[in-house]
């Protein structure tokens, strides 16, 4: 009776094994046809706007200007739902001018952040694109917009000790005493390296110059 009793039980738990494994391979081929199935279903979801970042992704002139040109449209300023960048995020991204010029001559908002509160701009000067940073400046850019740490574009210039690039940032009217977070202005930053510092050079010639300009426009005019 031991060895009968044994067998069956053998033989029961081999049946339970094929039947879980039919099972296991029932569940992976509905998988499998959901799948398939809800791939043209999720693509055809997808939103002008997310195409839109896609076809500037890959330069894909054709598809953007199609997207662009449809009516109503208004997929120039979309953002990219996880992250919060823009079609001029990715151009900076990549020191693209080509797409960067076609982007803010169809009118892109060069003052909308990402997620972590960067704009194009600050993007731009973490970067060293100067080239990038003097046409976003031409289209608008607000050369003060902080991140979400208070940083300035000119903070993070300073930071990197780029003296051509502060030139460019503090001739379009960056504040130099604008604070971050930490309450540091770039003037606070610049002095960390010395009074006699290129960087504190630099601010302070701006400085100057800004006072010349004001100074000599107040000559002009009758006298009182």
């Amino acid at each position: 009776m031991t060895g009968r009793a044994g067998g069956a039980i053998m033989e029961a738990a081999g049946l339970m094994a094929k039947l879980r494994a039919g099972a296991m391979a029932a569940v992976l081929l509905v998988f499998a046809a959901l799948s398939i199935w809800a791939g043209p279903a999720a693509a055809q979801n997808y939103s002008d706007g997310y195409k839109f970042l896609q076809a500037v992704e890959k330069k894909d002139g054709e598809a953007a200007m199609e997207l662009l040109d449809a009516p109503g449209s208004t997929v120039i300023n979309a953002r990219d739902v996880a992250n919060g960048r823009t079609a001029l995020h990715i151009a900076v991204e990549r020191r693209d001018m080509t797409w960067l010029n076609f982007l803010t001559q169809r009118r892109a908002n060069p003052n909308l952040a990402d997620n972590r509160g960067v704009t194009p701009l600050m993007r731009a000067t973490q970067l060293g694109f100067h080239e990038g940073i003097a046409a976003l400046v031409k289209a608008g850019a607000r050369v003060d917009e902080p991140n979400s740490a208070g940083e300035t574009p000119l903070i993070s210039a300073v930071h990197r000790r780029d003296i051509p690039l502060m030139r460019v940032l503090l001739e379009a009217g960056a504040n130099p005493d604008r604070t971050d977070n930490s309450g540091r202005s770039a003037r606070d930053y610049a002095m960390l390296d010395g009074p006699q510092s290129s960087v504190m050079t630099e601010i302070e010639r701006s400085a100057k110059t800004e006072g010349g300009s004001r100074g000599s426009g107040e000559v002009y005019g009758p006298s009182l």
